[in-house]
């Protein structure tokens, strides 16, 4: 499960932001064979994007469905477009919130970090993963 492999990666061994956490752990659950380059590429999307604006962790799980679920660009389908509303759909029902100042408010201490908010996108994340999954195998 995508949790536990989180939970790994958010590990003080690790330093990793949530943006990052999320994506080291999709590529190793989903063996998603992503370069070292595009590993780092998450790293400025933690902290809300250095800004505490939109979640690191939602914006790392929606890359991991990009790369999942896109097989040239955006525009091929509405099937992105899609997935990306029912992650934020789900998140924001659990936290009432996207943005990481909110977030951090609310839920961030110095012993957990962001752990609360990293779980649950996880868990949306493969949930939504999953459940694509099964409709293609139907």
């Amino acid at each position: 499960m995508l949790i536990e492999t989180v939970k790994k990666y958010y590990g003080k061994s690790f330093n990793l932001n949530c943006a990052e956490t999320i994506i080291y752990a999709a590529n190793e659950e989903y063996n998603l064979n992503l370069s070292c380059d595009a590993l780092k590429m998450m790293a400025s999307f933690g902290g809300g994007m250095g800004i505490e604006s939109i979640c690191g962790a939602i914006t790392g799980s929606l890359s991991v469905l990009g790369i999942m679920f896109v097989k040239e660009k955006g525009h091929e389908s509405d099937l992105i477009k899609s997935l990306s509303k029912e992650f934020f759909r789900k998140f924001e029902a659990e936290f009432g919130t996207k943005n990481c100042d909110e977030l951090k408010t609310k839920y961030r201490n110095d012993d957990i970090r962001c752990s609360r908010m990293v779980y649950k996108a996880a868990d949306i994340l493969d949930g939504i993963i999953n459940e694509k999954k099964e409709k293609r195998v139907k």
